[in-house]
């Protein structure tokens, strides 16, 4: 007999990325804890899970940023998890 399972009730599931750059040619203007409590709301207000916040003081034109690199070994080693994360232009 079919199995239902109501997949849509699953609700997202999301890490938090939030970075600031320590070069002041970035663009990044917010501070990561403006950065922060700007993603909480967007998750609230869009009923997404978030079950891990990551923050890291590095620029991105530069490879090696280890808080970076440790939520992406997170995300390969789970499903369905995504990234909210701060346009650096907003």
């Amino acid at each position: 007999m079919f199995e239902s399972k109501n997949i849509y009730m699953l609700k997202p599931k999301y890490f938090l990325y939030a970075r600031k750059s320590t070069e002041d040619d970035d663009h990044q203007v917010m501070s990561i804890e403006s950065q922060l409590f700007e993603l909480r709301e967007f998750a609230s207000r869009e009923n997404l899970e978030i079950l891990e916040e990551f923050q890291e003081s590095k620029s991105a034109k530069k490879p090696g940023r280890e808080v970076f690199g440790k939520m992406m070994n997170k995300i390969e080693s789970m499903d369905g998890v995504g990234i909210l994360g701060w346009h650096p232009l907003c």
